[in-house]
């Protein structure tokens, strides 16, 4: 009999970062997926982060996971979005060299001790009663007591360009059958979603002079707090480019969308609102007479370009007539066409917070299969649901974010709440608390977390431990370093175009000042241990600055933990509650939800429902608990 601890059915960014955290945290961990050389594939555009995404990716890196250190590795453009606003918004985004990030992602798993990388297909569960205790691939049964689903966009997966269609959840991969018919039978729901990718370019089939060049930021800032490669970056940076779609495009588009998968009635699955296809596109934004479009390498040895924008299910001789109507295509080559993948996907309204199933004891679920898009989702999902198989099966605590504590925590309580009727994509505006989950601090907030759970290895604990001291010492020299009102100073502060002071000022308190910066601070003659540009600088000039509005956020944010803690029993009769409306009591009974803070979020759930459940938990004396619980307990 082989047995493990754990299983990770799937390769991609979910299974990568769950199968690593597992087998981190020392369960003995098997990932199984159809090809080991896709390990780490990124099937549509090779960027990783984005706005919203790029706080994904740094809270991964900040407990622990893989993708912002495989990504520095893998960079050749990086651009911080939204550099100019505040700190709350702001997001990086990294064009990576599709091969080098999956290659890089493969030797680092297969150095990782208790991680086995086994290659078939998962065709079964073997659950008892309400277990789960193994799977069956390739006719061949191998145990363990949790089992991880990052199956992606494989499920049923079926790929449509026009009239054509093809079973598979990627180009040139089979689709996963036989998974969905078992989910089913465990009585999971499952729902049909959408996704699609545009076509691929030949570079050299590309008119650049009529394109225009985007480069990327001077100043590259990595994605890992605590990896950063040597040399940075690691390879060489290049241009992305754009161009716009135009009338003529948008005709011929519109002539023939009755050709279009999507629009022929041969997909029923829902597609992404915020990635919509240029068909969704000319139908849905008519006034606009134009449509951005962003030129994308795909790598450094590679001629594939990346067509951001034009994602289309339309038969491939459509594709090239409308794409070649496009100012510096028109004598583009194809190397692949678009096409658009259907597939199914599970209501996450059926799992805790955990991603552990409510009704299957052992079983997981992270990524695409959840009803989320895009790999940063995916890999925010899968280090969860890697941490949380490794605990059950190790007997450890829950491990669990919520709301208040990240980006991470606020996807999978939107998720396992509310489902996902189109595929979920992280945004800024989806976080209350956004001034507190930023870029910038996803380390300070999260890493002592990992590393009470063994997480984060011991380069990595120092390296933040450092970074604390260096916080602290930086911020007591500011307190103690002041700024006189005499003639000298006067004129450094006519300089610079700053107003004079009057009174004795600390470092510290002209910081405050928007206008003022680290490295004003060094040319007011502030002499300073540190670069200007540091991490560290930038951590205190946010915190310095933002610091009144910080602590109102702190303080509103107890009351709301005091309120939301008070946890709802699993086993919870809500016809017992009083006040409750039928429809109400049919929502809380689809999602049982585990604390009153989930209960309030359900939609259609009222205040005064709430308020009324809360009596009702104090009555019958539910309290809230002191410390953390074992995972099938809580």
């Amino acid at each position: 009999m082989v047995q493990y601890d754990v299983i990770v059915i799937g390769g991609g960014h979910a299974g990568c970062e769950a199968a690593h955290a597992s087998a981190r945290l020392g369960a003995r961990t098997a990932m199984i997926t159809l090809d080991r050389s896709k390990i780490g594939a990124m099937s549509c555009n090779p960027a990783i982060g984005g706005l919203a995404k790029g706080q994904l990716v740094k809270e991964i890196d900040a407990l622990g996971g893989l993708m912002g250190r495989i990504t520095d590795l893998a960079t050749i453009q990086f651009r911080r979005l939204n550099s100019s606003k505040g700190p709350a918004v702001r997001s990086s985004r990294a064009q990576c060299d599709k091969n080098r990030y999956a290659s890089f992602m493969q030797t680092h798993l297969s150095g990782v001790p208790s991680l086995e990388i086994l290659e078939g297909e998962v065709t079964g569960l073997l659950v008892r009663g309400a277990s789960v205790e193994g799977v069956r691939v390739n006719g061949v049964d191998f145990f363990a007591p949790s089992i991880v689903i990052t199956s992606g966009t494989f499920l049923r997966a079926i790929m449509h360009r026009g009239s054509e269609q093809e079973e598979g959840g990627r180009q040139g991969d089979k689709s996963s059958k036989s998974l969905s018919a078992d989910l089913v039978n465990l009585g999971l729901r499952l729902r049909r979603l959408k996704t699609g990718t545009p076509p691929r370019l030949h570079k050299d089939s590309i008119d650049w002079s009529k394109t225009t060049p985007q480069p990327g930021d001077e100043d590259l800032i990595p994605f890992s707090f605590f990896h950063k490669p040597d040399p940075y970056p690691f390879l060489p940076q290049v241009n992305c480019h754009l161009t716009y779609t135009n009338a003529v495009t948008h005709r011929l588009i519109e002539e023939n969308i009755g050709h279009s998968a999507m629009y022929s009635g041969a997909i029923t699955g829902v597609g992404p609102r915020y990635c919509p296809s240029i068909e969704d596109k000319i139908v849905r934004f008519r006034d606009k007479d134009r449509h951005q479009l962003f030129l994308e390498p795909e790598g450094l040895d590679v001629d594939e370009i990346y067509v951001n924008g034009i994602s289309t299910s339309l038969p491939r001789d459509i594709q090239e007539a409308f794409v070649r109507t496009i100012v510096g295509l028109e004598n583009a080559k194809f190397i692949r066409y678009a096409y658009a993948v259907e597939y199914d996907a599970v209501d996450a309204r059926q799992l805790q917070r955990t991603l552990e199933s409510k009704d299957i004891r052992g079983l997981f679920f992270a990524g695409q299969v959840n009803g989320t898009s895009g790999y940063e989702e995916a890999a925010g999902q899968g280090i969860i649901a890697g941490i949380n198989a490794a605990h059950a099966a190790l007997g450890r605590e829950v491990f669990s974010l919520s709301r208040s504590e990240g980006y991470i925590g606020v996807m999978i309580d939107d998720l396992i709440l509310k489902g996902s009727d189109e595929p979920y994509r992280m945004f800024t505006s989806r976080a209350e608390y956004r001034l507190l989950l930023r870029e910038d601090n996803a380390d300070l907030r999260l890493s002592p977390m990992a590393n009470s759970i063994g997480l984060l290895d011991s380069p990595a604990w120092e390296n933040f431990e450092r970074k604390i001291a260096e916080i602290e010492r930086l911020r007591k020299e500011l307190r103690e370093k002041f700024f006189y009102p005499n003639f000298e100073t006067s004129k450094r502060f006519s300089d610079l175009g700053l107003s004079p002071i009057k009174d004795r000022i600390s470092a510290e308190a002209l910081l405050r000042r928007p206008e003022v910066s680290f490295k004003t601070l060094a040319d007011l003659g502030l002499p300073l241990e540190i670069n200007p540009m540091d991490p560290v600088c930038e951590q205190i000039e946010i915190q310095t600055k933002y610091q009144g509005y910080i602590e109102k956020d702190l303080e509103l944010l107890e009351g709301v933990r005091v309120a939301e803690g008070l946890p709802i029993p699993k086993t919870m009769n809500y016809e017992n509650v009083a006040g409750l409306s039928n429809e109400i009591k049919g929502r809380l009974r689809d999602v049982r939800p585990e604390n009153l803070g989930q209960a309030s979020r359900i939609q259609g759930v009222t205040p005064a429902a709430v308020a009324n459940l809360m009596i009702h938990l104090k009555n019958i004396g539910v309290r809230r608990p002191s410390s953390g619980e074992s995972i099938h307990n809580a």
